[in-house]
């Protein structure tokens, strides 16, 4: 059952699975994605652990709090600081981290800087520095496709209409994934469901992308994860190709690297059969 949870003064809408009895698994997903792509049978596979298992809308998806396309009133330190206040409004002392791509970053600030609530962390199509650049010169850059679809002069999607949105969406989704088997409409209609529990499809697209935050990189820091951690990544991620998740499991102490051929930015279906068993195997300690 959905509930509206009181979190650092806004509402955040939350999702829980299980037993609440169970050890806790707190699903963090990327920007302007809601606890959707968390889709429901991969989390009641998780449940059946059993664990107890949570998602959650960001701010500015799903039902959670909106604020006008443009003009977010929050930080990123703010997205990052939610999560905790989820674990304490539901009564969770410590908590199984999973974060997906932008939900990565944020389980990696929690594990570093609140160690005392994380039992273990799971990093999916993540990186330890973003993408390439001047700053980590080691890490492989986004693939020519991504960065050939980022520098056309499109113009930019209207939100408000239905129909240009789940194009958009769907065009996206499959910009990020790799090569393992696509329903094309199953997905679509997936998509839209997203879109109609949405509060305001405009400031779930546009906010999360212009974010301050006063963070400090958490790359000179991963030797301190002192937790068990594991690194899930798609062997065909045009985001971050897997030279980050290698770089991430060298780094962070003990980690396992698990590979997922054929995908990309993303968990898909097919690949649930080894990434469930992955993530009930790491929280079982």
């Amino acid at each position: 059952m959905e509930q509206m949870v009181k979190v650092n003064g806004v509402e955040l809408c939350v999702e829980t699975f299980g037993d609440p009895a169970a050890p806790p698994i707190l699903l963090i997903h990327g920007a302007s994605a809601s606890m959707d792509y968390w889709e429901t049978p991969f989390c009641e596979r998780l449940a059946a652990g059993p664990r107890s298992v949570i998602r959650y809308d960001h701010r500015d998806t799903g039902r959670s709090v909106h604020y006008e396309a443009g003009k977010p009133e929050y930080s990123g330190d703010e997205l990052v600081s939610d999560p905790l206040g989820i674990l304490d409004a539901l009564g969770i002392e410590r908590a199984h981290l999973v974060g997906l791509s932008m939900g990565g970053g944020i389980a990696q600030s929690l594990v570093l800087d609140h160690p005392d609530r994380v039992a273990s962390v799971t990093l999916a199509a993540t990186s330890p520095g973003g993408p390439g650049g001047p700053s980590n010169p080691d890490l492989p850059p986004a693939s020519d496709r991504l960065k050939a679809a980022f520098s056309t002069d499109a113009p930019p999607t209207d939100w408000s209409d239905p129909v240009a949105a789940l194009d958009a969406l769907v065009a996206d989704e499959r910009l990020f994934a790799g090569t393992l088997p696509y329903d094309a409409e199953a997905r679509r209609a997936f998509i839209l469901a997203v879109m109609n529990r949405t509060n305001d499809l405009a400031a779930a697209m546009t906010n999360h992308w212009i974010l301050d935050s006063s963070g400090a990189p958490t790359r000179p820091r991963l030797g301190q994860i002192a937790v068990p951690a594991l690194v899930l990544h798609g062997t065909e991620d045009p985001l971050f190709p897997p030279g980050h998740a290698e770089a991430m499991a060298r780094e962070v102490p003990g980690a396992r690297l698990v590979l997922l051929e054929g995908a990309g930015h993303e968990l898909p279906e097919p690949t649930w059969d080894v990434v469930i068993p992955e993530i009930l195997a790491i929280t079982s300690a």
